[in-house]
């Protein structure tokens, strides 16, 4: 992102400017006004639904205001906001952080579907071809599944390259499953390799925080988790959490779908690394 762009003031910005706004320019500017801390978790469609204008409207909106789009506008929001109130020298941040981590399992239990999780479960269980995509943090979480899936023997992958991704989905199949996740189902790289999937006639399974974003549209189902992400902490634990409480979600459903092929396989997995211990 552009240094000089991000040192700019969205709110101040915005108030400048305002008399050159259009009708639905002005819808905008008085959402973000008057909802500006919510504005940081939306995704540009959330945005966009929540003005009740086009999404190429917001996108000109931020423009005309000199951003590059919706996300150089967020993180010079975030900066704009901040403050040292979340993080101070009394110790009650440790509280903070344990809260922010409860609060984000509780938030992710009240979202899950479980009509969702379940045909998931079942989808994945029966799936001989299995395929994870996550880039950055998401590819974290990407590779903790594939790790709790050959545990219990499916033969599954985790691709977090984005370049591997493209190649992978270009000899997809409609026997392929592709479990895409990212937390604003916004990035370009991980929207693009699903994309490819899904014209290749791939199983697509979105495990997010966003129920309207461009992976959404393209998935065939969707798993929802909570703790959305402020623009400056990108890649934060407790968003890590959320998603790897949805992921222990599905893999115990895996688990109790086959649970004698799973136990057998777990076990002699677990034998056959005991015997790399002292």
């Amino acid at each position: 992102m552009n240094t000089e762009k991000n040192q700019i003031k969205p709110m101040i910005t915005m108030e400048q400017m305002k008399q050159l706004f259009t009708k639905s320019e002005t819808k905008i500017y008085q959402y973000i006004s008057s909802y500006a801390e919510n504005v940081l978790y939306h995704s540009l469609t959330e945005l966009s639904d929540a003005c009740n204008v086009g999404e190429a409207t917001v996108l000109r909106f931020f423009r005309k205001l000199n951003f590059k789009g919706f996300q150089d506008f967020k993180f010079a929001l975030a900066q704009e906001l901040s403050s040292k109130s979340d993080i101070d020298e009394s110790g009650t941040y440790i509280e903070k952080v344990r809260n922010h981590m409860i609060q984000a399992i509780k938030d992710s239990y009240e979202l899950m579907d479980q009509r969702s999780l379940q045909s998931a479960v079942k989808i994945i269980a029966r799936a001989t071809d299995v395929v994870i995509f996550g880039i950055g943090s998401s590819g974290i979480a990407a590779l903790d599944m594939e790790n709790r899936l050959l545990r219990i023997g499916k033969h599954i992958q985790a691709i977090t390259d984005p370049h591997t991704q493209v190649m992978r989905s270009s000899s997809m199949t409609a026997q392929t499953l592709v479990i895409a996740i990212s937390v604003t189902g916004s990035s370009k790289d991980i929207v693009d390799s699903v994309q490819i999937a899904k014209e290749q006639g791939a199983t697509i399974i979105a495990l997010t925080n966003y129920s309207k974003s461009p992976l959404t549209q393209l998935a065939d189902y969707t798993l929802l988790t909570s703790a959305k992400e402020n623009p400056l902490d990108s890649g934060s634990l407790v968003t890590k959490v959320a998603q790897l409480y949805a992921i222990d979600l599905l893999c115990t459903g895996i688990i109790l779908e086959n649970y004698e092929q799973a136990n057998r396989v777990k076990l002699q997995i677990s034998e056959n690394i005991a015997k790399k211990l002292y």
